[in-house]
């Protein structure tokens, strides 16, 4: 185990605990710190490499909201991500329809953050910034250590770890991910929603440029988006996209198989030439689809958020900035109460789970039964997807209520990150 920054706590009932050191429990140590309460950091990975990290261009990003970006900025880790690529539109379309939606524009010149509809940033890049702040910001953070158990003692919860630490503590936050060790020490149950899907991904290059536009085109078989990435060559700067196909198991095993040529005469043919030919394809990866959702977010001293919490369709690549909105209400919450003497009280922990739980759950099921729609065959339901597609491209009321849900800001409303 390495033991960065660290103090020796083990005979102190210690304020917070954070199980898991990625975007949203480093996220919300950050936002903590701010707020004048040191967090104990508890993250499996060492620290990264930066010149390794940056060297390698990783074929996955995250879709980052307007809302998530704002965060990064108010724990000054936004300057400091080494690269990511802001889009300007969207364009979102069916295979076998006449509906299109398009949101924003194309943009011929490098977007500034006001004509930015959000950023595509790659985990490892974003990991790796996140990190450094944390290592400037935080006097207990520890990485590679492992957690061996975590159980609920007298007006606290105890954790040890496997060289025989052990940490006491008012209140453990668990964004451990979607396989969660917090969660199931605590004994919370979750549904499971297999879609009897997987994600295919990997990184393009295409003979036009993306002009910043994130694209998504529904097959019968699931979605293919294309969202455009950060590219290592500044010569080919806006010809690199990461794609995100959603396809039946079986689909997923034979494309997946396939060798480069013929997968990428496949992405151009499936893609309709969108951006001309597909020239290049590189790190392919293959991942299950899933939903989860905890049952209940909260215990007394302790919480849930991020991935441990939820883990939702990645259609409309919300999953992580829903996290991070998790990171901002819980934050808010805890320091709104400390102002009035009171530290993880049930209440404010309840609080919590009221203004995220329903929220998620709703995104979780809307996202299942539009990825449904979209591809079912069935004659009243294309009509209907066909017409509303029309409809909503036709009404900017509507597409400026569909922008103001994907962006965020307006969970953030009345809390203290309120742009």
């Amino acid at each position: 185990m390495t033991q960065i920054n660290s103090v020796n706590y083990s005979s102190a009932l210690l304020d917070v605990v954070i199980i898991g050191g990625g975007l949203v429990g480093g996220l919300t140590a950050l936002l903590l710190a701010q707020g004048g309460v040191q967090a104990t950091v508890l993250d499996a990975a060492p620290i990264l490499d930066e010149e390794k990290t940056l060297a390698v261009a990783n074929p996955r990003v995250l879709a980052l909201s307007q809302a998530t970006i704002h965060l990064l900025k108010t724990v000054d880790v936004w300057d400091n991500i080494a690269r990511q690529m802001p889009y300007t539109g969207m364009q979102v379309w069916n295979k076998n329809g006449y509906g299109e939606i398009n949101f924003g524009y194309a943009s011929e010149q490098f977007p500034t953050a006001e004509q930015s509809l959000g950023s595509m940033v790659e985990p490892s890049v974003l990991n790796l910034a996140i990190q450094h702040k944390m290592l400037e910001q935080l006097r207990d953070y520890r990485t590679q250590v492992k957690v061996i158990r975590v159980e609920q003692g007298v007006n606290c919860w105890i954790i040890k770890l496997a060289d025989g630490t052990e940490l006491k503590t008012k209140l453990v936050i668990g964004a451990d991910g979607a396989n969660s060790f917090v969660r199931d020490q605590a004994f919370i149950d979750f549904d499971i929603l297999d879609y009897k899907q997987a994600g295919l991904t990997c990184a393009i290059r295409t003979a036009q440029p993306h002009q910043y536009m994130a694209r998504q085109i529904f097959h019968p078989t699931g979605p293919l988006a294309f969202l455009p990435m950060a590219s290592l060559n500044s010569d080919q700067a806006e010809h690199w996209i990461s794609i995100v196909w959603t396809l039946p198991d079986d689909y997923a095993d034979e494309f997946a198989e396939l060798d480069d040529a013929d997968f990428c005469q496949l992405l151009t043919h499936e893609s309709h030439h969108m951006l001309g030919e597909v020239l290049e394809a590189t790190s392919r990866a293959k991942f299950p689809l899933k939903a989860r959702a905890a049952q209940r977010y909260v215990k007394n001293g302790l919480a849930l958020i991020g991935d441990a919490a939820h883990v939702i369709h990645p259609l409309a690549g919300q999953g992580v900035n829903i996290g991070c909105l998790d990171a901002a209400i819980l934050c808010d919450v805890l320091l709104h109460d400390l102002k009035r003497g009171v530290w993880a009280h049930e209440q404010t922990l309840k609080r919590y789970e009221h203004q995220r739980k329903g929220q998620n759950d709703a995104m979780m099921h809307s996202m299942s039964t539009i990825g449904f729609i979209e591809s079912t065959e069935l004659f009243p339901l294309v009509w209907a997807r066909n017409f509303a597609l029309k409809q909503v491209e036709k009404q900017p009321f509507l597409k400026d209520q569909f922008m103001a849900q994907a962006n965020g800001l307006s969970s953030l409303k009345a809390t203290r990150y309120a742009v």
